[in-house]
């Protein structure tokens, strides 16, 4: 468990907050990697499979995140079924920063600014333990998926492809 301070972020204190057991794993950033999620997998010596990205998209006028592994795309038109709409696009940058209070490369599904509806993609389950980001550029958090998807209020969906 995190202890409030320089490990302190609204995820970590959403997962203290809640009793849920989690690792803190923080790595040296680099400003010139081209995925953020990638390099998070490379520096922590992790399967890309079990490392999830956050993304928010526009569904139909709403804002749904998405987590999905780092090792794959978001689908967008499934993304858009498992929250019952129609039609879904990648939402604004400056958009998924005010919504939800981290920047981008650091967006976590935890602790965010707005309690928004959240899917994670069904492959996450097939691990013990997933990597999110941790609210900033060089900070993952480990958590049960299990965890992950209660403390999103997540819908589990196949919404990532390769």
């Amino acid at each position: 468990m995190a202890r409030k301070g320089a490990g302190a972020t609204p995820a970590t204190q959403a997962l203290t907050r809640a009793g849920v057991a989690f690792t803190l794993h923080p790595y040296e950033h680099d400003p010139r990697a081209e995925s953020f999620g990638l390099e998070a997998a490379g520096a922590l010596g992790v399967d890309p499979a079990c490392v999830l990205k956050t993304l928010l998209a526009d569904v139909d006028g709403r804002l749904v995140v998405a987590v999905v592994p780092v090792s794959g795309r978001l689908d967008l038109k499934a993304l858009a079924r498992a929250v019952g709409g129609s039609r879904a696009a990648m939402a604004d940058p400056a958009t998924a920063e005010r919504s939800t209070g981290y920047v981008v490369g650091g967006i976590s599904p935890l602790g965010q600014r707005r309690r928004l509806p959240t899917v994670v993609d069904v492959s996450a389950l097939a691990h013990p333990v997933v990597y999110v980001s941790g609210g900033r550029r060089g900070l993952d958090l480990g958590l049960a998926p299990v965890d992950l998807v209660a403390l999103t209020d997540a819908v589990t969906a196949a919404v990532a492809r390769d």
